[in-house]
Protein backbone atom coordinates (compact mmCIF):
# COMPACT_ATOMS: atom_id res chain seq x y z
CA UNK A 1 0.00 0.00 0.00
CA UNK A 2 1.61 3.33 -1.24
CA UNK A 3 1.72 6.31 1.31
CA UNK A 4 -0.64 8.97 0.28
CA UNK A 5 0.03 12.13 0.25
CA UNK A 6 -3.13 13.34 1.55
CA UNK A 7 -5.26 11.21 4.34
CA UNK A 8 -8.51 11.65 5.04
CA UNK A 9 -9.10 12.38 8.74
CA UNK A 10 -11.78 12.85 11.20
CA UNK A 11 -10.23 16.64 10.80
CA UNK A 12 -10.08 16.73 7.08
CA UNK A 13 -7.07 16.08 4.74
CA UNK A 14 -3.31 15.67 6.83
CA UNK A 15 -1.24 18.32 5.44
CA UNK A 16 1.47 16.86 2.53
CA UNK A 17 4.46 14.91 3.69
CA UNK A 18 7.60 17.19 4.42
CA UNK A 19 10.22 15.86 2.27
CA UNK A 20 13.80 14.99 3.37
CA UNK A 21 16.34 16.05 1.20
CA UNK A 22 20.35 13.94 1.49
CA UNK A 23 22.76 15.06 -1.58
CA UNK A 24 24.73 11.90 -2.55
CA UNK A 25 28.11 11.86 -2.75
CA UNK A 26 30.98 9.57 -2.89
CA UNK A 27 34.52 10.36 -2.33
CA UNK A 28 35.65 9.90 -6.12
CA UNK A 29 34.87 12.06 -8.92
CA UNK A 30 31.73 11.79 -11.02
CA UNK A 31 30.30 9.08 -8.87
CA UNK A 32 26.82 7.64 -10.61
CA UNK A 33 28.04 10.13 -13.96
CA UNK A 34 30.55 8.70 -15.47
CA UNK A 35 32.61 10.61 -17.88
CA UNK A 36 31.01 13.81 -16.76
CA UNK A 37 34.05 14.93 -14.43
CA UNK A 38 35.14 16.29 -18.37
CA UNK A 39 32.50 18.75 -18.34
CA UNK A 40 34.11 22.14 -17.97
CA UNK A 41 31.43 23.09 -15.12
CA UNK A 42 32.48 20.06 -12.80
CA UNK A 43 34.48 20.02 -9.80
CA UNK A 44 33.93 16.65 -8.88
CA UNK A 45 38.13 16.13 -9.72
CA UNK A 46 38.71 18.33 -6.77
CA UNK A 47 37.89 15.54 -4.15
CA UNK A 48 40.98 14.91 -2.74
CA UNK A 49 41.24 18.71 -1.13
CA UNK A 50 39.66 19.32 1.71
CA UNK A 51 38.22 22.83 1.18
CA UNK A 52 36.37 20.95 -1.60
CA UNK A 53 34.24 18.85 0.77
CA UNK A 54 33.96 22.22 3.30
CA UNK A 55 32.46 24.08 0.42
CA UNK A 56 30.05 21.73 -0.24
CA UNK A 57 28.93 21.22 3.21
CA UNK A 58 28.65 24.67 3.60
CA UNK A 59 26.34 25.11 0.47
CA UNK A 60 24.58 22.30 1.38
CA UNK A 61 23.51 23.60 5.39
CA UNK A 62 22.80 27.16 3.63
CA UNK A 63 20.57 25.38 1.26
CA UNK A 64 18.59 23.36 4.22
CA UNK A 65 19.73 20.28 2.96
CA UNK A 66 19.10 17.66 6.08
CA UNK A 67 22.18 15.83 5.24
CA UNK A 68 24.93 14.12 3.35
CA UNK A 69 24.69 10.45 1.98
CA UNK A 70 28.30 9.38 1.36
CA UNK A 71 28.47 6.22 -0.29
CA UNK A 72 31.64 3.86 -0.34
CA UNK A 73 33.15 0.84 -2.12
CA UNK A 74 36.68 -0.75 -1.04
CA UNK A 75 37.73 -2.20 -4.43
CA UNK A 76 37.23 -0.86 -7.95
CA UNK A 77 34.43 -2.75 -10.70
CA UNK A 78 35.98 -5.38 -12.38
CA UNK A 79 33.26 -7.38 -13.71
CA UNK A 80 32.90 -5.52 -17.30
CA UNK A 81 34.79 -7.32 -20.20
CA UNK A 82 36.28 -9.57 -17.21
CA UNK A 83 37.00 -11.27 -14.87
CA UNK A 84 38.64 -8.81 -12.90
CA UNK A 85 39.02 -6.16 -15.76
CA UNK A 86 39.73 -2.61 -14.15
CA UNK A 87 40.81 -1.07 -16.82
CA UNK A 88 37.58 0.20 -18.14
CA UNK A 89 36.85 1.75 -14.47
CA UNK A 90 40.47 3.12 -14.42
CA UNK A 91 40.37 4.25 -17.66
CA UNK A 92 36.85 6.59 -17.48
CA UNK A 93 37.34 7.57 -13.48
CA UNK A 94 34.31 5.91 -12.70
CA UNK A 95 33.94 5.12 -9.04
CA UNK A 96 38.37 4.86 -9.54
CA UNK A 97 39.66 6.07 -7.05
CA UNK A 98 37.38 6.37 -4.44
CA UNK A 99 39.16 7.85 -0.83
CA UNK A 100 37.82 6.41 2.55
CA UNK A 101 34.40 8.27 3.47
CA UNK A 102 34.54 8.79 7.58
CA UNK A 103 37.95 11.08 7.25
CA UNK A 104 36.44 14.32 6.19
CA UNK A 105 33.65 14.61 7.86
CA UNK A 106 34.58 16.16 11.36
CA UNK A 107 36.24 19.23 9.26
CA UNK A 108 32.90 19.77 7.34
CA UNK A 109 31.40 19.43 10.69
CA UNK A 110 33.43 22.23 11.87
CA UNK A 111 32.64 24.50 9.47
CA UNK A 112 28.49 23.51 9.54
CA UNK A 113 26.21 23.71 12.50
CA UNK A 114 23.26 21.21 11.51
CA UNK A 115 24.03 19.18 8.68
CA UNK A 116 24.03 15.02 9.15
CA UNK A 117 26.52 13.05 7.67
CA UNK A 118 25.67 9.30 6.76
CA UNK A 119 28.47 7.44 6.13
CA UNK A 120 28.57 4.13 4.50
CA UNK A 121 31.13 1.73 6.07
CA UNK A 122 31.17 -1.83 5.65
CA UNK A 123 30.53 -4.37 8.15
CA UNK A 124 32.63 -8.00 6.25
CA UNK A 125 35.55 -6.33 6.96
CA UNK A 126 36.23 -4.37 9.97
CA UNK A 127 35.97 -5.61 14.08
CA UNK A 128 32.75 -4.35 15.63
CA UNK A 129 35.12 -3.22 18.52
CA UNK A 130 36.84 -0.74 16.35
CA UNK A 131 33.70 0.55 14.43
CA UNK A 132 32.33 1.12 17.28
CA UNK A 133 35.56 3.28 18.82
CA UNK A 134 35.39 5.04 15.04
CA UNK A 135 31.53 5.77 14.93
CA UNK A 136 31.97 7.23 18.30
CA UNK A 137 34.70 9.19 18.15
CA UNK A 138 32.65 11.11 15.37
CA UNK A 139 29.84 11.36 16.65
CA UNK A 140 31.52 13.04 19.25
CA UNK A 141 33.49 15.60 17.15
CA UNK A 142 30.22 16.21 15.05
CA UNK A 143 28.21 16.99 18.10
CA UNK A 144 26.12 13.90 17.56
CA UNK A 145 25.61 14.33 13.64
CA UNK A 146 26.56 11.08 11.88
CA UNK A 147 24.76 8.05 10.44
CA UNK A 148 26.33 4.82 9.82
CA UNK A 149 24.93 3.37 6.22
CA UNK A 150 25.30 -0.39 6.75
CA UNK A 151 26.23 -2.66 4.19
CA UNK A 152 27.65 -6.11 4.32
CA UNK A 153 30.12 -5.44 0.82
CA UNK A 154 29.14 -7.12 -2.33
CA UNK A 155 32.33 -6.65 -4.96
CA UNK A 156 34.38 -9.56 -5.05
CA UNK A 157 37.12 -6.92 -5.97
CA UNK A 158 37.28 -5.87 -2.56
CA UNK A 159 36.74 -9.20 -1.12
CA UNK A 160 40.45 -10.58 -2.73
CA UNK A 161 42.66 -7.81 -0.75
CA UNK A 162 40.26 -7.87 2.41
CA UNK A 163 39.43 -11.74 3.62
CA UNK A 164 43.47 -12.83 3.32
CA UNK A 165 42.73 -15.36 0.16
CA UNK A 166 39.64 -16.33 1.82
CA UNK A 167 36.41 -16.49 -0.64
CA UNK A 168 33.37 -13.68 -0.04
CA UNK A 169 30.97 -14.91 1.86
CA UNK A 170 27.22 -15.64 0.04
CA UNK A 171 24.75 -13.04 0.39
CA UNK A 172 22.47 -14.00 2.90
CA UNK A 173 25.42 -15.06 5.09
CA UNK A 174 26.69 -11.70 5.02
CA UNK A 175 23.43 -10.48 6.38
CA UNK A 176 23.56 -12.78 9.39
CA UNK A 177 27.10 -12.11 10.15
CA UNK A 178 25.98 -8.58 10.19
CA UNK A 179 22.90 -9.16 12.58
CA UNK A 180 25.70 -10.55 14.73
CA UNK A 181 27.52 -7.44 14.22
CA UNK A 182 24.78 -4.82 15.07
CA UNK A 183 24.60 -6.65 18.64
CA UNK A 184 28.09 -6.34 19.53
CA UNK A 185 28.36 -2.34 17.96
CA UNK A 186 24.43 -2.10 20.59
CA UNK A 187 26.11 -3.30 23.35
CA UNK A 188 29.18 -1.58 23.39
CA UNK A 189 27.54 2.50 22.39
CA UNK A 190 24.57 1.39 24.78
CA UNK A 191 25.27 -1.54 27.44
CA UNK A 192 28.65 -0.74 28.37
CA UNK A 193 28.47 3.12 29.87
CA UNK A 194 25.61 4.25 32.41
CA UNK A 195 24.72 7.43 30.95
CA UNK A 196 26.05 9.23 34.29
CA UNK A 197 29.65 7.03 34.35
CA UNK A 198 31.69 10.16 33.87
CA UNK A 199 31.46 12.28 36.84
CA UNK A 200 35.10 14.89 36.15
CA UNK A 201 34.91 15.12 39.65
CA UNK A 202 38.16 17.04 41.09
CA UNK A 203 37.39 17.31 44.68
CA UNK A 204 37.05 13.27 44.40
CA UNK A 205 39.70 12.31 41.59
CA UNK A 206 37.24 10.64 39.59
CA UNK A 207 37.02 10.91 35.63
CA UNK A 208 34.56 8.30 35.27
CA UNK A 209 33.25 6.14 38.05
CA UNK A 210 34.42 2.35 37.48
CA UNK A 211 31.34 1.10 38.85
CA UNK A 212 29.25 2.32 35.92
CA UNK A 213 31.57 0.77 33.58
CA UNK A 214 31.03 -3.10 32.41
CA UNK A 215 32.35 -5.44 29.82
CA UNK A 216 29.57 -6.97 27.77
CA UNK A 217 31.08 -10.20 26.99
CA UNK A 218 29.70 -10.34 24.22
CA UNK A 219 30.38 -14.70 22.81
CA UNK A 220 28.57 -15.63 19.69
CA UNK A 221 28.73 -17.47 16.16
CA UNK A 222 31.00 -14.75 14.86
CA UNK A 223 32.10 -12.76 17.33
CA UNK A 224 34.20 -12.65 21.04
CA UNK A 225 33.90 -9.15 22.12
CA UNK A 226 34.72 -8.96 26.03
CA UNK A 227 34.24 -4.86 26.04
CA UNK A 228 34.04 -2.43 27.43
CA UNK A 229 33.57 0.33 24.90
CA UNK A 230 36.21 2.54 24.85
CA UNK A 231 34.48 5.57 24.70
CA UNK A 232 32.29 7.41 26.98
CA UNK A 233 28.58 7.78 25.32
CA UNK A 234 28.26 10.27 22.69
CA UNK A 235 25.69 12.54 21.65
CA UNK A 236 23.38 9.87 20.25
CA UNK A 237 24.84 6.58 21.41
CA UNK A 238 23.98 5.18 18.60
CA UNK A 239 24.54 6.66 15.41
CA UNK A 240 21.64 7.24 12.91
CA UNK A 241 21.40 3.72 11.02
CA UNK A 242 20.96 3.90 7.48
CA UNK A 243 20.61 0.37 4.77
CA UNK A 244 20.58 0.22 1.14
CA UNK A 245 19.08 -2.79 -0.24
CA UNK A 246 16.02 -5.08 -1.05
CA UNK A 247 16.77 -7.79 -1.59
CA UNK A 248 15.10 -10.81 0.77
CA UNK A 249 17.43 -10.55 3.67
CA UNK A 250 18.15 -6.86 2.82
CA UNK A 251 14.78 -6.15 3.63
CA UNK A 252 14.69 -8.22 6.69
CA UNK A 253 17.62 -6.18 8.36
CA UNK A 254 16.07 -2.66 7.31
CA UNK A 255 12.94 -3.50 9.19
CA UNK A 256 15.05 -4.65 12.56
CA UNK A 257 17.54 -1.92 12.48
CA UNK A 258 17.42 1.16 9.80
CA UNK A 259 15.74 4.84 10.61
CA UNK A 260 16.61 5.68 6.96
CA UNK A 261 16.39 3.26 3.89
CA UNK A 262 17.79 4.31 0.68
CA UNK A 263 16.38 2.76 -2.13
CA UNK A 264 16.79 3.00 -6.58
CA UNK A 265 14.67 2.83 -9.01
CA UNK A 266 13.92 4.58 -12.28
CA UNK A 267 10.38 5.07 -11.05
CA UNK A 268 7.95 4.56 -8.28
CA UNK A 269 6.46 1.70 -8.90
CA UNK A 270 9.46 -0.05 -8.71
CA UNK A 271 10.02 0.44 -5.55
CA UNK A 272 6.44 0.73 -4.01
CA UNK A 273 6.15 -2.79 -2.72
CA UNK A 274 9.54 -2.80 -1.45
CA UNK A 275 8.86 -0.10 0.81
CA UNK A 276 5.38 -1.70 1.82
CA UNK A 277 6.91 -4.97 2.87
CA UNK A 278 9.71 -3.46 4.64
CA UNK A 279 7.16 -1.55 6.69
CA UNK A 280 4.77 -4.63 7.27
CA UNK A 281 7.97 -6.49 8.67
CA UNK A 282 8.80 -3.36 10.87
CA UNK A 283 5.09 -2.83 12.19
CA UNK A 284 5.38 -6.70 13.25
CA UNK A 285 8.83 -6.33 15.28
CA UNK A 286 6.76 -3.74 17.02
CA UNK A 287 8.11 -0.36 15.44
CA UNK A 288 5.97 2.34 14.01
CA UNK A 289 6.41 2.44 10.31
CA UNK A 290 5.52 5.55 9.75
CA UNK A 291 8.69 6.40 11.42
CA UNK A 292 11.34 4.47 8.99
CA UNK A 293 12.46 6.99 6.18
CA UNK A 294 12.72 6.00 2.65
CA UNK A 295 14.65 7.68 0.29
CA UNK A 296 15.01 7.50 -3.05
CA UNK A 297 17.85 8.42 -5.55
CA UNK A 298 16.88 10.99 -7.61
CA UNK A 299 18.80 13.23 -10.13
CA UNK A 300 17.35 16.29 -11.31
CA UNK A 301 18.46 18.46 -14.40
CA UNK A 302 16.87 21.52 -13.84
CA UNK A 303 16.25 24.67 -16.05
CA UNK A 304 13.97 27.86 -16.10
CA UNK A 305 12.30 26.47 -19.20
CA UNK A 306 12.05 22.78 -20.26
CA UNK A 307 14.13 24.04 -23.04
CA UNK A 308 16.58 25.05 -21.32
CA UNK A 309 16.46 21.84 -19.02
CA UNK A 310 16.49 19.75 -22.17
CA UNK A 311 19.53 21.52 -23.43
CA UNK A 312 21.31 20.76 -19.73
CA UNK A 313 20.72 17.37 -20.18
CA UNK A 314 22.08 16.94 -23.97
CA UNK A 315 25.26 19.37 -22.88
CA UNK A 316 25.76 17.13 -19.69
CA UNK A 317 25.07 13.81 -21.93
CA UNK A 318 27.53 14.17 -24.52
CA UNK A 319 30.58 13.77 -21.70
CA UNK A 320 29.05 10.60 -20.28
CA UNK A 321 31.41 7.40 -20.36
CA UNK A 322 29.78 4.47 -22.22
CA UNK A 323 32.12 1.79 -20.94
CA UNK A 324 32.15 3.56 -17.57
CA UNK A 325 28.68 2.96 -17.22
CA UNK A 326 28.58 -0.55 -18.50
CA UNK A 327 31.76 -0.83 -15.55
CA UNK A 328 29.83 0.50 -12.92
CA UNK A 329 26.38 -0.84 -14.01
CA UNK A 330 28.71 -4.67 -13.75
CA UNK A 331 29.94 -3.75 -10.46
CA UNK A 332 26.20 -2.95 -8.89
CA UNK A 333 25.22 -6.35 -9.97
CA UNK A 334 27.48 -9.01 -11.12
CA UNK A 335 26.64 -9.08 -14.29
CA UNK A 336 29.71 -8.58 -17.23
CA UNK A 337 27.37 -6.68 -19.94
CA UNK A 338 30.51 -6.97 -22.55
CA UNK A 339 28.81 -10.20 -24.45
CA UNK A 340 26.12 -8.58 -25.18
CA UNK A 341 25.13 -6.74 -28.95
CA UNK A 342 23.90 -2.75 -27.84
CA UNK A 343 20.26 -3.56 -28.86
CA UNK A 344 20.56 -6.88 -27.18
CA UNK A 345 17.89 -7.13 -23.99
CA UNK A 346 19.26 -8.06 -20.96
CA UNK A 347 18.06 -11.51 -18.94
CA UNK A 348 18.17 -12.65 -15.81
CA UNK A 349 21.40 -13.85 -13.97
CA UNK A 350 21.41 -14.52 -10.72
CA UNK A 351 24.75 -12.98 -9.01
CA UNK A 352 27.00 -12.80 -5.56
CA UNK A 353 26.29 -9.15 -5.51
CA UNK A 354 22.89 -6.97 -5.53
CA UNK A 355 20.32 -9.82 -6.60
CA UNK A 356 17.56 -7.43 -5.92
CA UNK A 357 19.05 -5.31 -8.90
CA UNK A 358 19.08 -7.29 -11.38
CA UNK A 359 15.31 -8.46 -10.24
CA UNK A 360 14.03 -4.58 -10.17
CA UNK A 361 15.07 -3.81 -13.45
CA UNK A 362 13.73 -6.98 -15.34
CA UNK A 363 10.32 -6.45 -13.43
CA UNK A 364 10.27 -2.77 -14.35
CA UNK A 365 11.98 -2.00 -18.01
CA UNK A 366 11.42 1.64 -19.21
CA UNK A 367 8.94 2.58 -21.81
CA UNK A 368 12.26 3.20 -24.35
CA UNK A 369 13.65 0.74 -26.72
CA UNK A 370 10.31 -1.59 -26.61
CA UNK A 371 10.16 -1.60 -22.71
CA UNK A 372 13.74 -3.43 -23.02
CA UNK A 373 17.00 -2.88 -20.98
CA UNK A 374 19.15 -3.13 -23.68
CA UNK A 375 23.38 -2.82 -23.21
CA UNK A 376 22.72 0.40 -24.97
CA UNK A 377 19.83 1.80 -22.99
CA UNK A 378 21.68 0.65 -19.72
CA UNK A 379 24.33 2.38 -20.74
CA UNK A 380 22.63 5.94 -21.35
CA UNK A 381 20.47 5.85 -18.59
CA UNK A 382 23.87 5.22 -16.42
CA UNK A 383 25.69 8.08 -18.00
CA UNK A 384 23.53 10.78 -16.57
CA UNK A 385 22.67 10.14 -12.92
CA UNK A 386 23.47 6.46 -12.08
CA UNK A 387 20.84 3.73 -12.99
CA UNK A 388 18.15 5.56 -10.73
CA UNK A 389 15.29 8.48 -11.48
CA UNK A 390 16.53 11.11 -13.67
CA UNK A 391 13.90 14.13 -13.78
CA UNK A 392 14.43 16.94 -16.95
CA UNK A 393 12.53 19.82 -16.57
CA UNK A 394 11.46 22.80 -14.65
CA UNK A 395 11.40 23.10 -10.96
CA UNK A 396 7.63 22.74 -11.34
CA UNK A 397 8.09 20.02 -13.03
CA UNK A 398 10.62 18.08 -10.91
CA UNK A 399 8.49 18.84 -8.06
CA UNK A 400 5.14 17.45 -9.52
CA UNK A 401 7.70 14.03 -9.94
CA UNK A 402 8.96 13.90 -6.66
CA UNK A 403 5.61 14.09 -5.38
CA UNK A 404 4.17 11.21 -7.93
CA UNK A 405 7.26 9.17 -6.03
CA UNK A 406 5.76 9.93 -2.48
CA UNK A 407 2.10 9.23 -3.51
CA UNK A 408 2.77 6.71 -5.62
CA UNK A 409 5.69 4.58 -4.10
CA UNK A 410 5.78 5.81 -0.91
CA UNK A 411 9.05 7.35 -0.24
CA UNK A 412 9.79 10.30 2.01
CA UNK A 413 13.00 11.62 0.38
CA UNK A 414 15.39 11.92 -1.87
CA UNK A 415 19.24 10.93 -2.37
CA UNK A 416 20.09 13.84 -4.67
CA UNK A 417 22.66 12.39 -6.90
CA UNK A 418 24.21 14.87 -9.17
CA UNK A 419 24.96 15.50 -12.95
CA UNK A 420 28.20 17.65 -12.58
CA UNK A 421 29.48 19.45 -9.41
CA UNK A 422 28.43 21.48 -7.48
CA UNK A 423 26.21 23.14 -9.98
CA UNK A 424 23.61 20.72 -9.38
CA UNK A 425 23.07 21.32 -5.96
CA UNK A 426 22.94 25.01 -6.19
CA UNK A 427 20.39 24.17 -8.94
CA UNK A 428 18.15 22.56 -6.57
CA UNK A 429 18.62 25.00 -3.89
CA UNK A 430 18.48 28.04 -6.23
CA UNK A 431 15.27 26.64 -8.45
CA UNK A 432 13.64 23.46 -7.00
CA UNK A 433 13.78 24.06 -2.95
CA UNK A 434 11.82 27.29 -3.24
CA UNK A 435 9.06 25.62 -5.64
CA UNK A 436 8.69 22.67 -2.79
CA UNK A 437 8.69 25.19 0.31
CA UNK A 438 5.76 27.23 -1.74
CA UNK A 439 4.21 23.84 -1.97
CA UNK A 440 4.33 23.54 1.81
CA UNK A 441 6.86 20.49 1.28
CA UNK A 442 10.27 20.92 2.32
CA UNK A 443 10.97 22.66 5.61
CA UNK A 444 12.25 26.87 5.87
CA UNK A 445 15.15 25.51 8.23
CA UNK A 446 16.61 22.89 10.32
CA UNK A 447 13.75 22.17 12.81
CA UNK A 448 16.33 21.98 15.44
CA UNK A 449 19.37 24.50 14.26
CA UNK A 450 22.86 22.80 16.29
CA UNK A 451 20.76 19.87 16.73
CA UNK A 452 21.94 16.33 16.21
CA UNK A 453 21.19 14.29 13.02
CA UNK A 454 18.49 12.31 14.41
CA UNK A 455 16.77 15.39 15.87
CA UNK A 456 16.22 16.78 12.33
CA UNK A 457 15.64 13.18 10.67
CA UNK A 458 12.71 12.93 12.78
CA UNK A 459 11.81 16.83 13.45
CA UNK A 460 12.09 15.88 17.14
CA UNK A 461 13.70 18.15 18.91
CA UNK A 462 15.67 15.91 21.96
CA UNK A 463 15.54 12.64 20.31
CA UNK A 464 19.49 12.35 20.44
CA UNK A 465 18.84 7.91 20.27
CA UNK A 466 16.99 5.42 18.72
CA UNK A 467 13.20 5.76 18.81
CA UNK A 468 12.17 3.73 22.30
CA UNK A 469 10.90 1.12 19.28
CA UNK A 470 14.26 0.24 18.16
CA UNK A 471 16.43 -2.38 19.43
CA UNK A 472 19.32 -0.55 20.47
CA UNK A 473 17.03 1.64 22.84
CA UNK A 474 16.27 -1.05 24.84
CA UNK A 475 19.89 -1.66 25.47
CA UNK A 476 20.77 1.44 27.08
CA UNK A 477 21.81 1.63 30.36
CA UNK A 478 20.66 4.22 32.12
CA UNK A 479 20.76 6.54 35.24
CA UNK A 480 17.71 5.90 37.71
CA UNK A 481 16.40 9.57 36.98
CA UNK A 482 15.99 8.59 33.34
CA UNK A 483 14.72 5.12 34.20
CA UNK A 484 12.30 7.14 36.54
CA UNK A 485 11.52 9.44 33.63
CA UNK A 486 10.65 7.24 30.65
CA UNK A 487 9.21 4.46 33.65
CA UNK A 488 5.99 7.27 33.95
CA UNK A 489 5.26 6.80 30.11
CA UNK A 490 3.86 4.29 28.42
CA UNK A 491 6.76 3.96 25.37
CA UNK A 492 9.30 3.44 28.33
CA UNK A 493 6.97 0.59 30.02
CA UNK A 494 6.75 -0.92 26.82
CA UNK A 495 10.38 -0.69 26.33
CA UNK A 496 10.71 -2.86 29.69
CA UNK A 497 12.85 -0.50 31.30
CA UNK A 498 12.65 -0.70 35.24
CA UNK A 499 14.06 0.15 38.18
CA UNK A 500 16.03 -2.31 40.09
CA UNK A 501 16.23 -2.48 44.25
CA UNK A 502 19.88 -1.13 44.13
CA UNK A 503 18.53 2.19 42.10
CA UNK A 504 19.98 0.88 39.07
CA UNK A 505 18.17 -0.04 36.09
CA UNK A 506 17.41 -3.75 35.18
CA UNK A 507 17.63 -5.32 31.63
CA UNK A 508 17.66 -8.42 30.45
CA UNK A 509 20.91 -10.55 30.25
CA UNK A 510 22.45 -10.53 26.80
CA UNK A 511 21.52 -13.29 24.66
CA UNK A 512 23.61 -13.99 21.70
CA UNK A 513 20.97 -16.31 20.58
CA UNK A 514 18.44 -13.42 20.05
CA UNK A 515 20.57 -10.16 19.72
CA UNK A 516 18.33 -8.69 21.45
CA UNK A 517 16.76 -7.06 24.07
CA UNK A 518 13.65 -6.20 23.74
Amino acid sequence: MAVKDHISSANGPAPKKRLILNAFVETCSGHQSPGLWRHPDDRSTNFNSIQYWVDLAKLLEAGHFQGMFIADVLGGYDVYSGPQNLAPSIKSGAQWPVNEPLSMVPAMAAATKSLGFGVTISSSYEQPYHLARRMSTVDHLTGGRVGWNVVTGYLDSAARNLTNGKPQAEHDERYAICEEYMDVVYKLWNSSWRTDAVKLSRSTATYTDPTLVREINHAGKYFQVPGPHFCQPSPQRTPVIMQAGTSRAGKQFAAKHAEGIFVSAHSPDAVAKDISDVRAQAAKLGRDPAKIKFLAKFCPILGRTQEEADAKYADYAQYGDYDGALALFGGWTGVDMAPYGDDEELRYVDSNAIKSYIEGLIKHAPDVDGGKWTKRTLARHIMVGGLGATCVGTAEKVADEMERWVREGGVDGFNICYAIMPQTFVDVIELLIPELQRRGIFWKDFHVPGGTYRENLYEMAGQHGPLLDHPAAGMIWRSPEEVERLSKSAQGESNGIAQGEDGHEEQEEFDPVAMQFC
